[in-house]
């Protein structure tokens, strides 16, 4: 496995995909981590979960399931995508945000805070949506 170094973090080839894995974060074998996109901090994929493209999943965040993340989309925080759902284009999901069962976020919609999106919702285009508790 070649090594790569980005601001003093080794990253790895995901066996799965290809895709940059900080040896910081958690990617179980069977998710699929394809060759542009990046997991680090402590963020952690497993199950049957994708990550594809340029997205991107970091801090503490969590996607796991069969959760998707693709395009430049970006999962961060201590956000979680799991269940089927997923996020793509350049839909942005962070703070202790979930998105869960069959829900989608796309265009350039940001789910945060503590917002909870499951069932077959969608939030796309430039909608924002927040949940403080």
């Amino acid at each position: 496995m070649k090594k790569t170094v980005i601001k003093g973090v080794n990253y790895y080839p995901h066996s799965n995909g290809g895709g940059l894995v900080a040896e910081t974060a958690t990617v179980s074998e069977i998710a699929y981590i394809g060759p542009a996109a990046k997991v680090y901090d402590n963020a952690k994929v497993w199950g049957d979960a994708e990550v594809y493209d340029n997205a991107e999943v970091f801090g503490d965040a969590e996607v796991y399931d069969n959760a998707e993340v693709w395009g430049n989309a970006r999962v961060s925080g201590r956000a979680e995508v799991f269940g089927n759902a997923q996020v793509f284009g350049n839909a942005q999901v962070f703070g202790n945000a979930k998105v869960c069962g069959n829900a989608e976020v796309f265009g350039n919609a940001e789910v945060s805070d503590n917002a909870i999106v499951c069932g077959n919702a969608e939030v796309s285009g430039k909608a924002i949506i927040t949940a403080n508790t």
